[in-house]
């Protein structure tokens, strides 16, 4: 059996919501003081803002196979919620002592992820969190079904919701079987376009450093890919080389909806050296090599 097919037998796939509040508005086009959005295998399927104050369909297949139930009942849910945030950014500001002059976040992420084998899906983990100006605020361990608190400011939230169980039940039980439930039947409803994958194109290319004249600059770039699951690594006489040694972009996303990713070595300029760069993807029969001259 191939690397490829060996990295990607059990397939991943995560639905989750991202909220995000701000202290106060902005005057930037696209930045509301409010906003939401649900990801299905990190594409967007709804948003909501508190401009429009509207939850709306942004696939296709969504806004087809979603009654208008739906919509209604999503509107009503996030306008509540964005009051829920409205309220709770100056809860933050205050326990903080932060100055109502400059601008603050609070951001609530939350969701599930699950592996599927052939027909078999199983739960992975589930995901739920909050962040204070990019800081890890507000955690919930699925497994003790209890929230984690990292810093002092959060405790008293944590003592007061850890102190009505029946909540962390519902917690667990949205993680682990409503969000799956959804999970599923958002890639029933869009299963033709979720699985229109599209295999990597692999580019190598090599530029004199900028720093340092006697060294060069090797980066390996593979593009155009999803699902966004994907293995690279560049290695030398065919062992890869440690991380620490490699700098990557991580993943990211292009503007179709695929996804790229890049690393980087640097080298002395007169070192002989065989250098490949080894990338798998699901939908490869066989990872693609590709050497540098």
């Amino acid at each position: 059996m191939s690397l490829a097919v060996l990295l990607f037998l059990a397939e991943k796939h995560s639905l989750y919501y991202i909220y995000t509040a701000l202290s106060k508005p902005v005057d930037l086009p696209g930045i509301y003081q409010f906003s939401a959005m649900g990801l299905l295998d990190d594409r967007q399927i709804d948003s909501y803002n508190s401009k429009e104050q509207r939850k709306i369909p942004k696939q296709t297949w969504m806004k087809e196979k979603m009654q208008e139930d739906y919509w209604e009942k999503g509107t009503q849910s996030r306008k509540s919620k964005e009051q829920w945030f409205n309220v709770n950014v100056d809860i933050l500001m205050k326990r903080m002592r932060h100055n109502e002059s400059d601008l603050h976040v609070l951001q609530w992420r939350h969701g599930c992820e699950v592996e599927q084998e052939g027909d078999e899906v199983k739960f992975s983990r589930g995901i739920d969190e909050y962040s204070y100006d990019g800081v890890n605020f507000l955690s919930f361990d699925d497994k003790e079904s209890q929230w984690v608190a990292p810093v002092d400011a959060a405790l008293p939230t944590k003592r007061k919701w850890d102190s009505v169980p029946i909540l962390n039940q519902y917690t667990k039980g949205y993680l682990e079987k409503e969000c799956v439930d959804w999970l599923n039947k958002f890639r029933d409803y869009g299963d033709e376009e979720l699985r229109n994958v599209s295999p990597p194109d692999v580019h190598v290319f090599a530029k004199r450093s900028f720093r340092d004249k006697t060294k060069r600059r090797l980066t390996c770039l593979a593009t155009g890919f999803y699902p966004k699951d994907t293995f690279l690594t560049i290695r030398k006489y065919r062992s890869p080389l440690p991380e620490d040694e490699v700098e990557s972009t991580g993943i990211r996303p292009n503007h179709d909806g695929t996804f790229q990713m890049k690393k980087s070595v640097i080298i002395q300029e007169d070192e002989k050296y065989d250098l490949d760069c080894l990338v798998g993807h699901r939908t490869l029969k066989e990872t693609i090599i590709v050497r540098w001259g």
